[in-house]
């Protein structure tokens, strides 16, 4: 080959940082104070852990201080029982400017047979702060996949329809 024709550089990725890079896998035992008086766990206690786990998709994304500015479409899907392994899967879906929204899916898992149940699910939208709490923007997304180009569409139609609803932090984000 000769020196006249440069290289392609391999090293150079596209702009952005992927999805990958801030996926999120979080386990939790169910234990008697984290339920109820029917023995599964508080829906309040599931609503925790999926604002938790959206932060750490945020922060491992913008590696700035995060927080939650909306939960869309939570929804209970059946309930976790004492004793039961909560499985929390969490990924960014879209960045738009200082927002993010993170999609997170909630797992019941027997832990005597390992058989998982889709129990709750959750779109949360975190925004990237400055030192003083003021949104700043957010890397940009790479998009490597189908389905990372599918998620990144519907959000972006989910953000729209918040955007409808009036004012409050996600319009100026």
């Amino acid at each position: 080959m000769g020196t006249d024709s440069p290289l392609p550089d391999d090293s150079v990725s596209p702009p952005g940082k992927p999805v990958s890079d801030s996926r999120v896998t979080m386990t939790e035992l169910v234990i008697p104070e984290d339920t109820n008086s029917q023995g599964n766990i508080f829906g309040g206690r599931v609503m925790a852990l999926i604002d938790k786990a959206a932060a750490v998709v945020g922060l491992r994304h913008a590696r700035t201080q995060v927080a939650t500015i909306s939960v869309d479409s939570l929804t209970f899907h059946s309930p976790i029982p004492l004793g039961s392994i909560v499985v929390i899967e969490a990924r960014i879906h879209a960045v738009f400017r200082s927002s993010m929204e993170v999609g997170v899916r909630v797992e019941s898992e027997d832990a005597l047979t390992g058989q998982r149940r889709h129990t709750t699910s959750a779109y949360v939208t975190i925004v990237s702060l400055d030192a003083a709490g003021r949104p700043i923007p957010a890397p940009p997304l790479r998009l490597e996949s189908d389905e990372d180009r599918r998620l990144s569409r519907e959000a972006g139609v989910r953000r729209a329809h918040r955007l409808q609803g009036g004012g409050g932090p996600t319009a100026r984000s």
